[in-house]
């Protein structure tokens, strides 16, 4: 009886690795990517939250503290678009770096086989 239930799940089993192998380039290519692309412009808001780069273009031209001399409207003015400029290009490099996780996603299974078969001949 021990050996039935053996052959029987070693058989699922097996068959259940082999499904799994033969479809992963299918989940790989529409429901992997569709997934990471997804993470990636979940990411992507989350980083224009925290740099809140819309809230400082938004008030660029109001003084701070409530300053409305000329010389506070200056300051807040230089000193908001320093922040605009910084923050604009961390946006950027975070924007480089979710296009390069996409493109990492797509090429790697066809370069880990391309390693593979290099290595063995």
């Amino acid at each position: 009886m021990m050996t039935n239930n053996f052959t029987l799940y070693g058989i699922k089993i097996l068959v259940e690795i082999v499904r799994d192998i033969l479809f992963f380039p299918f989940w790989w290519y529409s429901r992997g990517l569709f997934n990471v692309i997804r993470k990636q412009i979940f990411f992507l808001k989350n980083r224009q939250k925290s740099l809140a780069l819309l809230v400082w273009i938004k008030n660029i031209f109001k003084p701070m503290y409530g300053q409305r001399d000329w010389q506070g409207i200056l300051i807040s003015i230089f000193i908001r678009a320093i922040q605009i400029i910084f923050r604009g290009f961390l946006m950027f490099f975070l924007i480089i770096f979710s296009f390069f996780v996409i493109i990492l996603w797509i090429i790697l299974p066809p370069l880990i086989i391309f390693e593979i078969f290099f290595q063995l001949f």
